[in-house]
């Protein structure tokens, strides 16, 4: 079971996920989108599957959001431990 948080403003938004296979970025996303349709086009470009622009992922308290999709998350993450963050930019002066 993979933890994955959505901050959504100034509340928190926690939903656990079942991914197959290897844990990555990708492996993460495909599941969520899977279980909550809604999210598609949210976190990625509908067409090319990229991060949006204003968008950044963490994993085990790293910056993660310029790896390969394809990369292995942590174990701790893979262990449901430590959440994959994904974390929306807040822009200002």
């Amino acid at each position: 079971m993979i933890r994955v948080v959505l901050p959504h403003h100034l509340q928190t938004l926690e939903v656990a996920i079942d991914v197959d296979g290897v844990v990555t970025q990708r492996t993460v996303l495909d599941a969520l989108e899977a279980r909550y349709p809604m999210l598609r086009g949210t976190v990625r470009e509908h067409l090319t599957l990229k991060r949006r622009p204003r968008v950044r992922f963490f994993a085990d308290g790293e910056d993660v959001s310029h790896e390969s999709p394809d990369t292995e998350l942590p174990a701790t993450v893979a262990a449901g431990d430590q959440p994959f963050m994904i974390v929306g930019a807040i822009a200002g002066g």
